[in-house]
């Protein structure tokens, strides 16, 4: 209740209020204030010298006063009326300045400023607006997906607690939607607080998708008003899962269908471009009619060459249908003979790599982990043609499809000795060599018939080739007989050779010529060939241009003879012809 005025002044001070009352007071001033701030509403008068108190009120909406704050002007002292609204948050400055905390909605009326002297009464109204600014709009119970050509509730745009009410307009990718029959429906809702009188507004969204809008973000936004004007939050975006049925159908081979080689396992993979994507196929596979029912993949394992042909997939419900040829890559390879093969000196082995397979594959012929130029041919077997030989052939375009087969080749013969022997430079000493041939490895043994120091007893070459050597050195003191055995598991082979006492001169025979050697002497005589060929190529060119060039010169000389004749008998007719005359 307002505090009782003095006795000597209350009846003056009522009448001075009720004349104000119907006084045309100042004009209007508005205070704008955000929600839970502070208002702060000056007098806007100036004081009085007379003043007696001052006071401030609202008014009702049937106009009817509320009286909240009282100070006197003499006491100093601030009194506040019993009203619930405004307990303990008024605050009424010494210049009559009202300052109402926690700003609420029933904050928003018209004040009064009221400044009383004994003979007067004077009003300064003032307006309060006070507003609140919405939550962040957010799009909630969105549809979990959408489907293209159906009008579906996209979803709720809500913003909470806002003074006055706020405004949504939703956006595609920036845009702003306006409704549009059958395609954009938007419906607004907005709820009241009783307690705050703060607003709810809700705006539901139906919109009929197409497959542009995969990936298309959504947003929506408030705008309101504040004590500066109009404002506008936007939501976070909002993308949709878009289902769009099958348009199309693909199929695919793993691992890619250049590559694939016998034994190999064969995955089909059909896709199809719809959202979601069909999750049930029919598989058709080379010469079979019906489909076989499976999910979108459907392994064939270890695949032979038979199954080289078209594969199809279809939907099972929809007459789409996929092709794609596939090719299993095969390679066989028949190396004949194969194995370990023994074989005689000087045979005949004929020896063939037959390649077959699914497109034009190299060949390599390896022998004792050397490259080979060409595929061996043996006419007429050496040892030196012994060892191990591998064929080998692959598939460059397919990674892992090789293959490779190996002949052991074993070339056998009877030990063959050639023994020969050679006088030291010096006369004291003669070498005598037994030079053995076979394999498998002949053994050599040494037997001397005579006298005769021994040098050297034993003196062997390396075995290469099916050759080796063994020689000894001896000063015979008369003449001897050596004898050299060499014995394989074939044959037991025995040749003797005679030498005479060191003191006898006798012919060296010819050493055995290597294999190495016996090459450089081949070359050599190609060599020597050769230059004789082209010598008696240059003698024959030669004697061809002498020839045509004393053929040329006789012909001249017979021209010139016969022209010299013709000039004698030429005279002797002149001669005669003046005989006559005379």
């Amino acid at each position: 209740m307002a505090p009782a005025a003095p006795p000597s002044c209350r009846l003056l001070c009522w009448l001075l209020l009720s004349a104000a009352a119907l006084r045309p007071g100042l004009g209007w001033y508005t205070v704008n204030s955000a929600y839970g701030d502070t208002i702060i509403m000056p007098c806007r008068l100036d004081v009085p010298q007379n003043l007696m108190f001052g006071k401030w009120k609202y008014e009702k909406p049937d106009g009817s006063p509320v009286f909240i704050a009282f100070r006197s002007s003499t006491k100093k002292s601030v009194q506040y009326d019993d009203v619930p609204d405004y307990k303990d948050r008024l605050s009424l400055s010494e210049n009559y300045t009202l300052s109402i905390s926690n700003a609420k909605i029933g904050d928003q009326k018209r004040f009064v400023c009221m400044l009383v002297t004994e003979d007067n009464v004077f009003e300064a109204p003032t307006i309060v607006n006070v507003f609140k600014q919405p939550s962040k709009p957010e799009i909630v119970n969105k549809a979990p997906f959408l489907e293209t050509e159906q009008l579906q509730k996209l979803g709720d745009c809500i913003s909470k607690d806002s003074y006055p009410v706020g405004n949504i307009t939703w956006y595609r990718s920036g845009k702003l939607m306006q409704p549009l029959e059958g395609v954009v429906v938007i419906n607004f809702k907005k709820e009241m607080d009783p307690v705050t009188q703060l607003y709810t507004v809700t705006s539901s969204l139906e919109y009929k998708t197409t497959k542009a809008d995969i990936q298309m973000p959504f947003t929506c936004s408030v705008t309101y008003y504040g004590p500066s004007g109009q404002k506008t939050l936007h939501s976070e975006q909002a993308v949709f899962d878009i289902h769009y049925p099958t348009e199309q159908v693909t199929i695919q081979v793993l691992p890619p269908k250049n590559a694939i080689k016998e034994g190999d396992n064969i995955t089909l993979k059909c896709l199809g471009n719809g959202n979601p994507p069909p999750m049930e196929f029919l598989f058709y596979l080379p010469g079979q009619p019906e489909g076989i029912r499976s999910s979108n993949n459907y392994t064939l394992t270890d695949v032979r060459r038979n199954a080289t042909g078209e594969y199809k997939c279809s939907l099972t419900e929809k007459n789409m249908i996929a092709s794609t040829a596939i090719t299993v890559h095969y390679l066989d390879l028949s190396l004949k003979p194969s194995g370990e093969v023994t074989k005689q000196i000087g045979d005949t082995l004929p020896v063939s790599c037959t390649i077959s397979a699914s497109r034009n594959a190299t060949v390599v012929w390896m022998k004792d982990n050397i490259r080979l130029r060409s595929s061996p041919s043996f006419s007429s077997l050496h040892y030196q043609d012994a060892g191990n030989y591998v064929c080998e052939t692959a598939l460059q375009e397919v990674e892992g499809l090789k293959k490779r087969e190996s002949l052991t080749l074993i070339v056998e013969g009877k030990p063959q000795i050639k023994m020969t022997k050679k006088t030291d430079p010096s006369g004291l000493s003669k070498t005598i060599i037994c030079h053995v041939e076979g394999f498998p490895k002949p053994a050599i043994q040494w037997t001397i018939t005579g006298s005769g120091s021994v040098i050297n007893q034993t003196e062997e070459s390396p075995y290469i080739n099916g050759r080796y050597y063994s020689k000894i050195i001896i000063s015979p003191e008369e003449n001897v007989t050596l004898t050299c055995t060499a014995e394989n598991q074939l044959e037991r082979t025995v040749n003797s050779l005679n030498v005479s006492a060191i003191s006898i001169p006798e012919h060296d025979e010819a050493d055995e010529i290597s294999d190495e050697n016996r090459e450089k002497v081949n070359d050599q005589a190609k060599l020597i060939v050769g230059i004789v060929v082209g010598l008696l190529l240059a003698a024959l060119v030669a004697g061809v241009v002498y020839w045509l060039y004393m053929k040329k010169s006789k012909t001249a000389s017979k021209h010139v003879n016969k022209d010299l004749g013709n000039i004698e008998e030429n005279k002797k007719l002149e001669e005669n012809n003046h005989k006559t005359e005379s």
